[in-house]
């Protein structure tokens, strides 16, 4: 891929060393069992009454797994606004909870902000509930949708990522620039997901995998060239939004590794979905799953036996050498992607501990924010990473070597 080296914003870079959020499936919904997206099966505001309702549940153990951010469902398809928005009677203001006076989103951004999770709104652009949606008057439509949006964005302070979800508007016009117009202005640092002037993209499935190469920068309609990076969304078990019939499809964990190593370990971030139960929490296995899996990434990746500091730079490559041999099984490198990304191709090469010959034992294509490679256990007297393609020079921000080994997880 020739590429010339497009540049990313300081927020997106903020945003890519991120790398593990939480996704939150909440709403209306969770109260209907079997309910799918574009049900034509009519809700009941009164049915929503999460009587536990425990945002900090969520996040506290979102912190405690490692993720840096979390996205909630404001408003889904259906059209119900977890927030008690002027603009609808299709809202938690019409249901029994708390009365009529609770308001999910705020009680979601304050946790966030409590133990420092970045919080971000996922909205849907396509409302089920608006009669006006599908009629040719697209202006009171745009009118009720910025509405909303200056709701939310104006009314619970620093909303770090718009969510905005394609399914179902494939057949209709927004007034984007309007939209976007009002979501920059009252939100100038926020990242827009996807749609009209996104800040980054859909990976393009709902499996948590990142294809090789999975590049920064991509070429818009328009043939113009942006710096998107990739966002990996799955869910911890089969269906998005809670539901009593599928707690055996939750996970496993080596499952959830292969995703990790798929995504983030392919340079893109990885937005994992719990859906909360009828009562507002965190069933208890989704929840210890995801405990689980935040302990094994630490296990796996706060103990390296060399880092960068380790390494000389000769024209290229980065050498390591140990006097002591030892195993390997990983290598983790980070490219400096400020100026944009430069390498193309790279090469893994060791030393090896009997003949103390150079071998190499992975060829890459981009590095992007993180490259895991993963290797059977290999004795080494040395490590070289060699990049063997690039535009303009490459600068590498981090280099790491492990020896995870088996410890009946791996």
């Amino acid at each position: 891929m020739n590429k010339m080296q497009t540049k990313p914003t300081l927020k997106q870079l903020e945003y890519q060393k991120w790398e593990f959020g939480l996704f939150v499936h909440f709403g209306l919904r969770t109260f209907y069992e079997g309910y799918v997206d574009f049900d034509e099966r009519q809700m009941d505001p009164f049915k929503f009454n999460p009587t536990s309702l425990d945002c900090e549940q969520w996040i506290r153990t979102a912190k405690e797994a490692g993720m840096k951010y979390a996205v909630l469902t404001a408003k889904h398809h259906d059209g119900f606004s977890n927030w008690p928005s002027s603009f609808t009677d299709f809202s938690v203001a019409h249901s029994p909870w708390k009365n009529g006076k609770g308001d999910v989103v705020q009680e979601f951004t304050s946790a966030c902000r409590k133990h420092g999770v970045k919080p971000g709104l996922y909205y849907s652009p396509y409302d089920g509930s608006a009669n006006f949606y599908n009629q040719k008057d697209r202006k009171a439509y745009d009118d009720y949708f910025i509405n909303q949006i200056t709701e939310l964005l104006a009314n619970y302070g620093d909303i770090e990522i718009l969510w905005f979800d394609a399914a179902g508007s494939e057949n209709h016009e927004y007034d984007w620039k309007r939209i976007i117009d009002t979501v920059r202005s009252l939100q100038p640092n926020i990242l827009i997901f996807n749609m009209a002037d996104p800040d980054f993209r859909w990976v393009g499935n709902e499996d948590g995998i990142a294809p090789i190469p999975c590049w920064n920068e991509v070429n818009t309609v328009k043939s113009d060239r942006l710096w998107l990076p990739a966002e990996c969304d799955v869910q911890m078990r089969e269906n998005w939004f809670f539901s009593e019939s599928d707690e055996h499809t939750v996970k496993s964990l080596e499952q959830l590794m292969g995703i990790y190593y798929y995504s983030v370990g392919r340079g893109a971030n990885l937005l994992l979905n719990i859906g909360p139960n009828r009562h507002g929490l965190f069933p208890e296995k989704d929840q210890q799953r995801l405990l689980e899996f935040g302990g094994e990434i630490r296990r796996r990746f706060d103990n390296p036996v060399a880092t960068i500091d380790r390494f000389e730079q000769q024209e290229g490559k980065w050498i390591y050498h140990t006097e002591q041999p030892h195993l390997l099984d990983h290598v983790v490198i980070q490219e400096d992607l400020r100026k944009g990304e430069s390498v193309e191709n790279f090469k893994i090469n060791i030393i090896s501990e009997k003949s103390r010959q150079p071998i190499t034992i992975y060829q890459g294509r981009n590095i992007g924010n993180k490259a895991i490679i993963r290797v059977p256990a290999i004795e080494v007297r040395g490590v070289e990473l060699e990049v063997t393609e690039s535009v303009g020079e490459p600068i590498i921000e981090e280099l790491a070597i492990y020896y995870v080994g088996d410890d009946g997880n791996y």
